[in-house]
């Protein structure tokens, strides 16, 4: 019933080559993902880099005790500007999230944009007022902090890039 996005944007004090390679890179997802979510890849062999048609299944507990299978799909990559990742299994009737980045000033504007459709219609709607829309937030909010930890502005304010 209910279809919901959820759009945040974050500057980051880096380079677009840095940024790109981190957000690119399968194996650093869990170090942007809360640790009670108790988030670990299942797919074998992964590459480092993201590439289209990239199925990656991971294991996550959206709720505590309760460990679900993810399985995304990488469908769309422009290098350095964007990807967008689908959810083929999980809890979602639909889960499309953009990551989109872009050159600023002194750094890199990241914009997410996550359109999903939580399940059992009615219910799901209720439940994304009373938990899944908190929960999104909470998630996106620890990444933000991650993010800025791994991207730390330089002593000027400008970006900690190397020339």
């Amino acid at each position: 019933m209910g279809f919901f996005q959820l759009k945040t944007k974050q500057f980051l004090y880096a380079g677009i080559d840095e940024v790109w390679d981190f957000i690119s890179s399968p194996s650093n997802l869990k170090e942007i993902t809360p640790k009670h979510m108790g988030f670990d890849i299942t797919s074998k062999g992964l590459p480092q880099k993201m590439y289209p048609g990239m199925i990656i299944s991971y294991r996550v507990k959206p709720l505590p005790g309760i460990p679900l299978t993810w399985v995304s799909e990488i469908t769309h990559i422009e290098e350095k500007k964007y990807f967008i990742d689908e959810q083929l299994v999980g809890p979602y009737s639909i889960w499309h999230h953009e990551h989109h980045i872009e050159e600023k000033d002194n750094g890199v504007l990241m914009t997410d944009i996550v359109s999903y459709k939580p399940p059992m219609a009615f219910l799901g709607s209720i439940a994304n007022v009373l938990f899944i829309k908190k929960q999104l937030n909470r998630i996106f909010t620890y990444r933000e902090k991650a993010m800025e930890k791994r991207f730390p502005p330089g002593e000027d304010g400008t970006t900690n890039t190397k020339p």
